[in-house]
């Protein structure tokens, strides 16, 4: 098993594990209060384009910094990939802020593949909070994608209020495992 396997299965059962703490049990997941709930604070700032987020700890207090001018479902998916930095990557976090500059998750297909472990892995946990396996698998069984028609997959994409990009990478990763 390749270490980003691994990587992502531990992603995986740790966004499963959040989900199970905060009895979360349909979508849209609730992202901001589940990160208000571990005790992170929210700032919502105009930042530059290509700068996604940002989580630092500061006097033991989680501070998540997400891009006030960014779409709310581009938004959500930072709270949720900074969630995953809070969980999996805690200890890094303690001596130094982590910037998110325009996460690399769908840019291409090889992208993923070569940016850091710790991005790959938290891209990873944000789309499996966003998106879970349990919510998403009713709906794959009726999904019937026809590449000249995207509406079923904008209609899901608008249930889970995620991008059709982070609908597609899930849905991709899912179908791999």
């Amino acid at each position: 098993m390749t270490a980003q396997l691994k990587n992502k299965r531990a992603a995986q059962a740790a966004a499963e594990k959040v989900l199970a703490d905060y009895n979360i049990q349909a979508a849209p997941v609730p992202v901001d209060r589940i990160a208000k709930q571990m005790g992170a604070q929210l700032r919502f700032s105009p930042l530059d384009q290509e700068l996604s987020g940002m989580i630092f700890i500061k006097d033991g207090v989680p501070i998540i910094g997400v891009n006030s001018l960014h779409h709310p479902n581009r938004q959500r998916f930072t709270i949720a990939h900074e969630i995953g930095h809070l969980v999996l990557h805690r200890q890094a976090l303690i001596s130094a802020v982590h910037v998110d500059k325009d996460f690399k998750l769908f840019r291409g297909p090889k992208t993923a593949e070569i940016s850091e472990p710790m991005e790959v892995a938290a891209n990873y946990f944000g789309s499996a909070l966003l998106v879970p396996k349990a919510f998403i698998d009713p709906f794959l069984d009726e999904l019937h994608v026809d590449m000249d028609d995207e509406k079923p997959l904008e209609e899901l994409a608008q249930k889970f209020r995620v991008s059709k990009q982070v609908l597609t990478y899930r849905i991709q990763n899912l179908m791999q495992a």
